[in-house]
This record gives structure tokens, C-alpha cells and sequence, in this order.
């Protein structure tokens, strides 16, 4: 179940997803390592408690140690407003609007998505194609957080139990483990 957007919303995201990142035979499409959920939730992150903005860390449990990506940190006041221009927009909130009106990302993938209609799941793949051309500018914004979702942190949502990092030889977030202070800072 979608966290920010609409049930058809989301299928149309995970459609244009998977044509931005389909799957291959070194691995899955963005669809199966979960990034609509990671772009959904990037959108909704102010729905939650703290928003899931950073994970903590410095360990993520996958090599040992505590697993403390899994807990997000809590945002100064500046950061949150950082991040909700960013994510929101200004949204004709003055505190946010000192530099003018911000378009956020909600509104950016609201307006694309609505853009590619609602049949784009079930359209034919070069109308897929075509429509995502269509919008170069949204096509962009898409392209680099399915990205992210495909490669990033798993804890945020996408990557789901790494496959994308395993898609491209990528061992994670792994640390030296047993390795004293001097072995990993002296040259």
C-alpha cells in the first residue's frame, strides 16, 4: 500500500520505474528491488515519525555490529525545512518562500505522473518509451531517485535485501571489522 501516493498514482510509478531500470540478466527490475516503495516513501517522509530523511548509523547490521540504519535520526529545525521545501515545496508557507515559490518533489512527480496518464501501465513498451520523452525534465527528476532506490540504503525503502548492489558487484556497506584505529587511518 502506497505511503504518499495514490493506489493509481503508484502504479503508474512503478510502471515508468521499471522502463527507466527494467531487469536484465545480471539482475532485477526496479519494481522487484522496490523502487516505487523507496520513491513513495521518499515522498511521504513527513508521514512518519521521525521522517525518514537519514538512517542512523554508523553500522548497518548486514556485517555485524548493531543495526542502527534502521533507526532514523530526528531533523534540527533547519533541516526539516530544508528537507520539506525540497520534498513539499513551498506551498505559499512565507518561512519557505524567502527565496520566491518552490516547486517540491510531491508536486513534481504528481504533475509527471498525471502526465504519462493513467494507462501508462498498461500501454505498450515503445508507448511507455515515447511518453516518458515526452517529459525529459520529469523523466530526469524519476530517473535519479529510481536510482537511488535501486542502489541506495535498503532501510530507506528500495534495494531490497541489496539487490541492487549485487547487480553491479557491490559488496554494501561493509567496514573493516576487527581493525584497530591506527590499521584504517595510517597511511
Amino acid at each position: 500500500m502506497p505511503v504518499w501516493l495514490t493506489e493509481d498514482e503508484y502504479r503508474v510509478l512503478a510502471a515508468a520505474c521499471d522502463r527507466l531500470i527494467p531487469a536484465t540478466a545480471e539482475g532485477p527490475g526496479a519494481v522487484a528491488a522496490g523502487v516505487p516503495d523507496y520513491v513513495d516513501g521518499l515522498l511521504g517522509a513527513f508521514l512518519v515519525d521521525p521522517p525518514r530523511i537519514w538512517a542512523g548509523g554508523p553500522t548497518s547490521g548486514r556485517r555485524g555490529g548493531d543495526a542502527a540504519f534502521t533507526r532514523f535520526h530526528s531533523l534540527s529545525a533547519l533541516d526539516e525545512l530544508a528537507w520539506r521545501m525540497r520534498i513539499e515545496g513551498s506551498a505559499g508557507h512565507a518561512e519557505r518562500e524567502f527565496n520566491g515559490p518552490v516547486v517540491g518533489l510531491q508536486e513534481q512527480v504528481r504533475t509527471g505522473l498525471a502526465g504519462l496518464g493513467a494507462d501508462f501501465a498498461a500501454a505498450p513498451a515503445a508507448e511507455q518509451d515515447a511518453r516518458l520523452r515526452a517529459d525529459p525534465a520529469f523523466t530526469e527528476v524519476l530517473y535519479r531517485h529510481a536510482c537511488e532506490g535501486m542502489y541506495g540504503a535498503p532501510e530507506y525503502g528500495g534495494n531490497r535485501e541489496g539487490v541492487g548492489w549485487r547487480a553491479i558487484g557491490f559488496e554494501g556497506d561493509v567496514q573493516p571489522r576487527g581493525w584497530t584505529d591506527d590499521e584504517v587511518t595510517a597511511p
